[in-house]
């Protein structure tokens, strides 16, 4: 009250300046940021691996993303499942998922394997229904693995959803006592048709709590608008049926395009978000994984903006630290779009909420593609991986090395998480 009272009797562009510090160090306190500890680096060795190579005109492959089942594999080594998908060289536009699978840490791969039940539909010539944008997780306590993306209704290689349910949450279980997938379901939902137009949990990573529940970040639309807003919701899943219980704070901007792709950590007993923009990501805290303090630009822990922007930024937990990986600007990286390579990461400060400049690694090298739909997983306690696709779009991306590939970089823990 006493801030509010001395911030009247002052000019008010001094008293602006002065209500963003308070904001800013009320978020601190409020999660025991006073005094700061200095961040010890973590360390860590990388390899990078090519499993794909495809550029033959008619199609990439795109948004791989793994999910390691615990022991499955050969040798106590988790069975790891790597579902993607066949970017169709139209913007957005994308055929039903595939998957690869590896019982060996990557050494041998099986695949791509391309089930009816994860296929797009084929409605007519002109139309189809598909899923993209999905990221696949072990859900520990129904022995299940789950796969998290978007329904989407494509006429003539374009995506629609000018009627409720056209673009919203779909998911499908793989078994792995048998081998096989179920068939997409979307999400249900109570949501107002109105309020919750367009429920898009796409390219984001989700957590499994220990009571079972899952926090699944998404965006959303409202009818009749385009600017997207965030949040995060509490799920159910009981082997099955993934099922929507809550959702907390909402994120919104009215910056052309709004906020889209969030993705979640827990690490330290707090949860972190981050927030794709079309000028900047974001990032922000949280004590119970529902309710956030403001989101804040990512930095360097200089002060300095991160640079990554309009792309999407995911997490690495390791139990003495948290990692963001990212792109950005200001890498010798112009001729890229949207700066979408290399691919980086780096130390988080859970307290000061930045990069730790120091601690920026190359995880993969730019070569004249972009590398900006990518997933981010733990495979191991020794080990992480994060995968992508390179999106070649001209022949300058292949004069400058660039095949189609597809990408595992290991993030090898010299200690385990």
């Amino acid at each position: 009250m006493k801030v509010k009272q001395l911030s009247n009797r002052i000019p008010s562009g001094f008293a602006a300046v002065l209500a963003a510090m308070v904001t800013v160090a009320s978020v601190f306190s409020a999660h025991g940021a006073e005094p700061a500890e200095e961040v010890v680096p973590v360390n860590y060795n990388l390899g990078l691996d090519t499993v794909l190579e495809h550029d033959e005109g008619d199609f990439l492959w795109f948004h791989p993303r793994a999910a390691a089942i615990p022991g499955a594999g050969e040798d106590g080594a988790p069975l790891v499942i790597m579902t993607l998908q066949k970017h169709l060289h139209k913007s957005d536009y994308y055929s039903g998922i595939s998957f690869m699978r590896t019982a060996d840490l990557g050494k041998t791969w099986e695949g791509p394997i391309q089930t009816p039940e994860l296929d797009w539909i084929e409605v007519s010539d002109t139309e189809q229904i598909s899923v993209a944008d999905v990221t696949p997780g072990w859900h520990a306590p129904s022995g299940k693995l789950l796969a998290i993306g978007v329904h989407l209704v494509y006429r003539n290689g374009n995506q629609v959803f000018d009627q409720p349910g056209m673009r919203v949450g779909a998911y499908a279980v793989y078994d792995p006592e048998t081998g096989a997938w179920t068939r997409w379901r979307k999400l249900e939902t109570p949501y107002d048709e109105d309020k919750f137009f367009v429920v898009t949990p796409g390219c984001t990573q989700w957590i499994v709590e220990p009571d079972g529940s899952i926090l699944l970040p998404f965006y959303f639309e409202e009818k009749g608008e385009t600017l997207s807003k965030v949040t995060v919701a509490r799920c159910t899943f009981d082997g099955e049926t993934l099922a929507y219980v809550e959702h907390g704070t909402v994120f919104a901007t009215d910056v052309p395009r709004g906020l889209h792709e969030p993705s979640i950590a827990k690490y330290g007993g707090r949860y972190y978000l981050t927030i794709r923009h079309d000028l900047r990501g974001y990032v922000a805290v949280s004590d119970d994984g529902l309710e956030y303090g403001p989101r804040i630009p990512w930095t360097f822990d200089d002060g300095a903006e991160l640079g990554s922007y309009n792309t999407q930024q995911h997490w690495l937990v390791h139990d003495d630290g948290l990692f963001l990986t990212y792109t950005r600007r200001g890498a010798d990286n112009d001729h890229i779009f949207r700066h979408r390579a290399p691919l980086f990461i780096a130390q988080v400060d859970p307290e000061k909420l930045c990069v730790v400049r120091a601690t920026e690694r190359i995880l993969i090298p730019e070569r004249g593609a972009t590398l900006g739909n990518f997933g981010a997983s733990a495979i191991t306690p020794s080990q992480s991986w994060v995968t992508v696709g390179e999106g070649v779009w001209n022949d300058e991306a292949r004069r400058r090395g660039a095949t189609g590939a597809v990408f595992v970089a290991r993030v090898l823990w010299e200690s385990a998480r």
